[in-house]
């Protein structure tokens, strides 16, 4: 039988503003290690410290537009664009403008391998 998942988890946000995380399918949400897929809702002007995760992120960005900044220069994803980042790829996002987009990650996200620079 199809599980319903009624309500995201809240996960707390790193960044310079705050930033709204919901993630519907994850460890915390929902137990699943493999996956997880999350709802961010970025304000203009938000940014995070770079990382090194562990895991592949796929992006879909839907309104706005989110900014991410590689080893090799930086990619602009807009609204109907999505992105994937490789696992052991340093990577840093931003939202200057604002975005509302959907992150999945595989494994799913664990603040213990995301490796965020210090």
């Amino acid at each position: 039988m199809p599980t319903l998942l009624e309500a995201p988890f809240l996960v707390p946000c790193v960044g310079t503003k705050p930033k709204i995380i919901a993630e519907h399918v994850g460890r915390a949400s929902s137990g699943h290690a493999n996956v997880s897929v999350a709802r961010m809702s970025s304000p203009a002007g938000w940014e995070e410290p770079g990382q090194r995760p562990e895991f592949e992120e796929i992006t879909l960005v839907l309104e706005g537009a989110l900014h991410v900044e590689t080893e090799a220069g930086t990619i602009v994803v807009k609204g109907g664009q999505a992105v994937v980042t490789h696992p052991g790829e340093w990577v840093r996002y931003s939202t200057p403008e604002g975005a509302e987009y959907v992150a999945v990650c595989l494994p799913a996200f664990s603040p213990d391998t995301v490796h965020r620079d210090e």
